[in-house]
């Protein structure tokens, strides 16, 4: 049988879900279930010897959730908050007091309270329908059952442009979804006639949007600092779990987005959404999302927003939860999100463009990798590799093959090998190394040999990247914050401190750094990151988020139609 034959068969199959799906709305009925199983072979032709298909009748499709309100959410003019306290800290107290603290200019902010108590400084309202002017957002910090009424009173009066549903209860406990379900049913229809707001949540941490000047998250400062790491903030992180964003972010500050949206239970908002709208943003260049699962049809609206953020040139990074049927089970529970079969939606999310995690950990490494590389120009998977030390050159070899994807390890041509045959001599290590790649320049390599060999490395024409070990228990390297040595730490102008960051800048090849080493060389981390290194802790970490970032960069320039040269 031809691939042909293949192809149309497949074909086929793709047209009829178009023409029998809710997506169609000139379709009478919808394919349910649809198996045929077993085809066989026969005169070069395949023939279906058994089939079931089930029909039903097409449900309603939401309507869209508008752009221009979401931009409203992302950068307020006015934000108004329902369940401050005046006389305790609850959670609304806590969210206001953030949005204070952010710099939101107070004049821009109110309270709504029927008592008409100022808050902290802020001025009260007693009602929606007393606003004088419509709010851009309206944050709900309270009970379930409250909210429930109080959307009613949204609608009612239009009187607010976005919405976020901070309570839980609101649709991901059995109890709660038909009222959910009458809540949803009360949007749409609103939005059917052209008015209410958008809403994030329910069982939503908030938002923190540093280009809206505004932290909405209840989680106080003393247990997250928001201190700025990058000089220039260029990424955006979703997730339906707001702890997701809170530990990633605690555990490496240096992610640190320009947005961090927590979507909750995704009422109304998607992932879909958020992703078109900062695909659209042209100061956001990576997108990171955690996804549990999805409402209906939003996968599909996920991946084309995906394809609309590779087609501009960004990158979207996803780790996909619910992997295993238990996992699919608590994601159910927790935001009331269908997982979806897992294999098909990475799949899906891989051809569309995005980058998938296969755990958390990788997922941080790959949103962290992505946005330290966004400058980059990837040519190539040839890989060139320094290290101090033996067993880490082994390990970066080990880790160039990810899944399918392979990089190589690029051949060193003659000019750069006299290069490295120079700097070993001038620093008589001639004697013990042998140049190759990778290439290990002995524990008694210095800092200067160190960069040198980086430059080198990054000069060969047929490397298209590199990964350097920067050995800090190596009693010849300036790693330490305060060393016994006299002018011998991280601070000293011969450090690979000091030096790296301006190799790294001024190189267009992507450069990653590892730093195998405790907690004393954090400084050492710290300083370089602070810099524009990306710095990673393990030579294998460092080689595998390079792998996976390369195989990305690599399927998103074919996406796009753009030539790949040295693959």
């Amino acid at each position: 049988m031809e691939d042909e034959s293949l192809l149309q068969c497949f074909g086929a199959f793709i047209r009829l879900a178009n023409s029998c799906s809710t997506g169609n709305p000139e379709t009478d009925f919808v394919i349910e279930e649809l198996e045929v199983n077993p085809f066989t072979c026969s005169a070069g032709a395949l023939v279906a010897l058994d089939g079931l298909c089930r029909f039903g009748r097409p449900q309603s499709v939401r309507p869209p959730r508008p752009q221009g309100k979401i931009d409203k959410l992302l950068h307020p003019a006015s934000i108004g908050i329902i369940g401050a306290s005046a006389t305790r800290m609850n959670f609304g107290r806590i969210t206001l007091k953030n949005i204070i603290a952010s710099g939101y200019d107070k004049s821009r902010l109110l309270v709504i309270n029927p008592d008409g108590q100022e808050v902290d400084g802020v001025r009260c309202a007693p009602s929606l329908g007393a606003l004088e002017s419509k709010l851009d957002l309206l944050i709900l910090a309270v009970t379930a059952a409250v909210a429930f009424g109080i959307i009613d009173e949204v609608i009612r009066t239009d009187a607010v442009e976005s919405v976020l549903l901070i309570p839980g209860g609101m649709g991901e406990t059995e109890a709660s979804r038909e009222p959910a379900r009458r809540m949803l049913a009360t949007i749409d229809n609103a939005r059917r006639a052209g008015v209410g707001p958008v809403f994030v949540g329910a069982n939503c941490l908030g938002i923190i949007s540093h280009p809206g000047n505004y932290d909405s998250w209840f989680i106080p400062e003393e247990r997250l600092p928001r201190t700025q790491k990058k000089a220039q903030r260029s990424s955006a992180f979703i997730s339906q779990s707001g702890a997701f964003l809170v530990t990633r972010l605690s555990k490496n500050a240096w992610l640190d987005p320009a947005y961090m949206v927590a979507l909750g239970n995704q009422n109304d908002i998607t992932h879909g959404d958020m992703v078109e709208s900062f695909a659209a943003n042209p100061d956001i260049h990576v997108i990171g999302a955690y996804v549990e699962g999805f409402k209906d049809l939003d996968g599909l609206a996920l991946a084309r927003a995906v394809r609309k953020a590779t087609a501009a040139g960004k990158q979207v990074v996803i780790y996909k939860a619910g992997q295993s049927a238990a996992g699919g089970r608590a994601a159910m529970g927790h935001t009331a999100s269908i997982a979806g079969d897992y294999e098909v939606c990475l799949s899906v999310l891989t051809q569309a463009g995005a980058l998938v995690a296969s755990d958390v950990s990788e997922f941080s490494d790959l949103f962290y990798i992505s946005d330290c590389m966004r400058e980059k120009v990837v040519r190539g998977k040839r890989l060139g590799a320094v290290a101090g030390a033996g067993y880490d050159t082994v390990a970066i070899a080990d880790s160039i093959q990810v899944g399918d994807f392979s990089m190589s390890l690029a051949e060193i041509g003659p000019s750069t090998r006299e290069r490295r045959v120079a700097i070993l001599a001038s620093k008589k290590l001639d004697a013990l190394m042998e140049v190759r790649n990778p290439f290990d320049i002995n524990p008694g390599a210095d800092d200067e040999a160190h960069l040198l060999c980086t430059e080198a490395m990054a000069a060969e024409p047929d490397v298209d990247s590199i990964v350097v070990g920067l050995d800090p228990t190596s009693p010849m390297v300036r790693s330490l914050q305060k060393s016994a040595r006299a002018g011998f730490d991280i601070d000293s102008p011969e450090s690979i401190v000091q030096t790296l960051p301006a190799l790294v800048a001024s190189c267009p090849k992507p450069i990653v750094a590892f730093i195998d080493g405790g907690p004393l060389f954090d400084p050492m981390a710290d300083k370089l990151m602070e810099h524009g290194v990306c710095i990673f802790r393990s030579s294998e970490r460092a080689t595998r988020a390079l792998v996976r970032y390369t195989e990305a960069r690599l399927s998103a320039a074919r996406l796009r139609g753009e030539g790949v040269p040295g693959v």
